[in-house]
Formats: C-alpha cells, sequence, structure tokens
C-alpha cells in the first residue's frame, strides 16, 4: 500500500509541473505574440519615418506622371522607380515604419504649409523657381528628402530643367552639396542616394530645415 500511494503522489505531482508548464509556456506565447504585434510607427510619430514616406510619395507621383505623359523613355524610368520603391520598403520595415506608406507632397507631410507660405510672400520675393537667378534662394519652406537613386551625385526636380546646378544645405548641421539636376520628379529639389548621404544627419531621411539656392 505505501509503495502505492507513493507512485500514485508521483504521478499527482507529475501532472501539476506538467500543467504549470503549460500555464506557463500559454502565458509566455501570450507575452510574446503581444510584444510583436506592436504597431509600426507612422509617419506622424517618426522623422525617419516621414522621411522614407515622403521619398516613396516623390517616386510615385514621378511614376504617376510618367504614366499620365509617356514618352519613348518612359518604361526604362518607371522601372527604375518600382526598384526605388521597393528597396523604400525594405527601408520602412527595416526601420519599423508603416510599410508601404507614403506622402504625397513632402512639405504636407512634414506639417508645413506649401500654398499659404507661398501666398503670404510677396510677389517679388516668390518669383517662379525655374526663373530664379543664379545665387539666389529657391524653393523656399520646402523639405529635402532622397529618391533612393543610385549614381554620382546629382538631383531632380520638377521645377529646373537639367543642367541646372543647385546648392542644398541642411541648417540642422551645416552640410552642403551642390549638385547637378539630371532628371525630372515630384518636387523641387529631390537628391539621389550620394548627394543625400553629403548633407544627411545620420539616422534620417528627412531635410526639415533646408536651404535651395541655384547656383548655376
Amino acid at each position: 500500500m505505501s509503495r502505492r500511494r507513493t507512485l500514485g503522489t508521483k504521478k499527482k505531482v507529475a501532472l501539476l509541473v506538467s500543467a504549470a508548464a503549460v500555464a506557463g509556456g500559454g502565458a509566455f506565447v501570450m507575452a510574446s505574440t503581444s510584444n510583436a504585434a506592436q504597431s509600426p510607427q507612422t509617419a506622424a510619430e517618426s522623422t525617419v519615418c516621414q522621411g522614407l514616406a515622403t521619398a516613396l510619395g516623390n517616386n510615385q507621383r514621378f511614376i504617376e506622371g510618367q504614366r499620365s505623359a509617356p514618352d519613348a523613355q518612359s518604361a526604362a524610368r518607371i522601372a527604375n522607380r518600382e526598384a526605388v520603391i521597393a528597396q523604400i520598403k525594405v527601408q520602412q520595415e527595416a526601420s519599423g515604419c508603416a510599410v508601404g506608406e507614403s506622402a504625397q507632397d513632402s512639405q504636407a507631410a512634414a506639417g508645413q504649409p506649401s500654398q499659404a507660405a507661398s501666398a503670404s510672400a510677396p510677389a517679388s520675393q516668390a518669383p517662379p523657381a525655374g526663373n530664379a537667378a543664379s545665387g539666389q534662394q529657391v524653393c523656399n519652406g520646402s523639405t529635402v528628402t532622397l529618391s533612393g537613386e543610385a549614381g554620382a551625385p546629382a538631383a531632380s526636380s520638377n521645377q529646373f530643367p537639367a543642367g541646372t546646378k543647385l546648392k542644398v544645405t541642411n541648417l540642422d548641421n551645416n552640410k552642403s552639396t551642390t549638385v547637378e539636376v539630371t532628371s525630372v520628379s515630384g518636387s523641387c529639389a529631390l537628391l539621389n542616394n550620394a548627394a543625400f548621404e553629403q548633407v544627411r544627419e545620420p539616422g534620417k531621411f528627412l531635410i526639415r530645415r533646408a536651404l535651395i539656392e541655384k547656383v548655376g
């Protein structure tokens, strides 16, 4: 009888330990799932996400323009920008941002008025960017982000023709780069990866305080 009682007690203890392990494991799984289910950051919550969303929006807007008014090079340009968009989405995921979030207007994404600021300034101080004289500040109030394109330092623009030289200064770190416009984009001044690296702050994909000057 004593031996049977001992065996019975051992079985009960084993069952209790197993039940506790299952309960503990379940609690661990629930906690892990809860942590993994945290919502990704949005452009409004993170400067990094804001810059990537702006870059994505600029490229999407460029593709829309190419599709609405195609030419002989549009297919190649669209394929290039689609590859850039795919890379930006990879960066969004790696940075904990909402993948696929885009900002169609870089100024609106930064919470800055675009048309209101221009309307409040006298016309003599705000000439069309493409008609600005060399050495004159242009695109006042614009933010600057990257296009995601590779190659030597360059810029793209929706206001300046190819061959125009622009000096872009990041007022937060006083770094500058002078680049030539080589292609069309959806914003006043969009830097490619190499040019953006010359003026960026570590870990940021958006320059909120930028000085853009036409120098040639």
